[in-house]
């Protein structure tokens, strides 16, 4: 028996995902409530779907589009730049990619070199942790204030730029923490980028689902940013296309083929049959996303309602975005070991959530809960949990 073959360090000493284990061990278990996993239980809007089975019966799909995407969809992802995020976007600064995951993974690989230093405001979403390492690049962590909502932490950034510092990434509306960062603040990161001259990369997937009178701010929207920002975005989210694995990014014209030399290798270009579905999101009716918010908003306030009856094992910052809350452990072996606590309510209350020891070293203690779920799957869990604390 041969031995078994050596695995680079930066892989090797990554922790399995935490999120995709819960998963794992989900299906293990027979009538799971499910509230681990960020993905749209409603399924994708019926003239999407038919726009892909048009392309595919028109032989349209069975070769790669340019790597940049197809033309007439980065004409409409400009637009759509332009009109919903203020950014003075032209075709020709637009990158179609696999979701956001490899628009963020090849604007990493594309800025960052072995040994610098990217700063990730915690709670973050693990992915972005593990995009950085596997850059080769060192994780910086920049806590966020439970107490008041996990709001960037200005101060806390700013001390932790050094001579090695070379990008600031982070999500908005943030995963796991479901926070939206005001325009006050991320002009503050853009004040900073730009006195250092750092790249910005955020994360932007959950744009539409804001409430409570937050409204989304896209950072490259600031003029001076152009040529800093890149800005990662989904069709995932916003018309519950998860398995359709296509997204974009923007970035100034001069750094997309940069950042395309990184796309190519990754992916040659995203499937074409979904990129055709994207066009036909974009341009088609777009009152599905104010029915997911809606949904999302819903879900929100029950889950909030069901989690102060739980008042004496969980506290909670009301999310002002996304689908996800991170509410903290009060019981005392949930404080030191997310992981177990997680597993444990899963085993013996059988509902689902993802360990907040995923989410940086600030997450310990906490436990990611989803609520892009039906409101009877949000009071099937937590009358589980409620029987479980008795």
């Amino acid at each position: 028996m041969g031995k078994t073959l050596r695995i680079s360090n930066r892989v090797g000493k990554m922790g399995v995902s935490a999120i995709h284990e819960m998963t794992r061990l989900s299906k293990e278990i027979d009538d799971v409530a499910f509230l681990s996993w960020a993905k749209p239980t409603s399924d994708t809007p019926g003239h999407i779907k038919q726009a892909a089975i048009q392309a595919i019966e028109g032989g349209l799909v069975g070769g790669y589009s340019a790597p940049l995407g197809l033309p007439a969809l980065c004409e409409a992802i400009a637009e759509k730049l332009r009109r919903d995020n203020r950014i003075d976007a032209r075709a020709s600064e637009v990158l179609v990619t696999v979701g956001a995951i490899e628009g963020l993974a090849a604007a990493v690989m594309a800025v960052v070199d072995p040994g610098d230093e990217v700063i990730l405001p915690s709670p973050t979403y693990a992915t972005h942790i593990r995009q950085v390492l596997l850059a080769s690049g060192k994780p910086v962590i920049a806590p966020s204030d439970e107490e008041t909502g996990f709001p960037l932490d200005l101060d806390g950034i700013e001390k932790a730029i050094t001579s090695k510092t070379r990008a600031i990434m982070f999500a908005t509306p943030a995963n796991p923490t479901g926070a939206v960062f005001s325009e006050e603040q991320l002009r503050h990161v853009a004040r900073l980028a730009l006195e250092h001259d750092l790249a910005v990369i955020t994360d932007e997937a959950y744009e539409y689902f804001v409430f409570d009178g937050h409204t989304h701010f896209s950072i490259a929207s600031i003029p001076e940013m152009k040529g800093h920002a890149i800005s990662c975005f989904t069709f995932t989210k916003t018309y519950a296309m998860t398995g359709w694995r296509v997204g974009y990014l923007h970035a100034d014209e001069a750094l997309i083929p940069q950042i395309r030399k990184a796309h190519i290798p990754f992916a040659i270009c995203a499937p074409v049959v979904s990129q055709y579905a994207a066009l036909a999101a974009l341009q088609g009716p777009q009152d599905c996303i104010e029915e997911f918010r809606a949904k999302y908003l819903a879900a929100r306030d029950l889950m909030c309602s069901r989690l102060d009856g739980l008042s004496s094992f969980f506290d909670y910052q009301k999310p002002g975005g996304s689908y996800l809350m991170f509410p903290r452990i009060l019981v005392p072996e949930g404080q030191a070991d997310s992981v177990s606590f997680c597993k444990k309510l899963l085993r013996e209350a059988r509902v689902s959530t993802t360990p907040g020891a995923a989410f940086g070293p600030t997450g310990e203690g906490h436990l990611r809960m989803s609520f892009c779920v039906p409101l009877d799957t949000v009071n099937k869990a937590f009358d589980r949990l409620e029987r479980y604390f008795q």
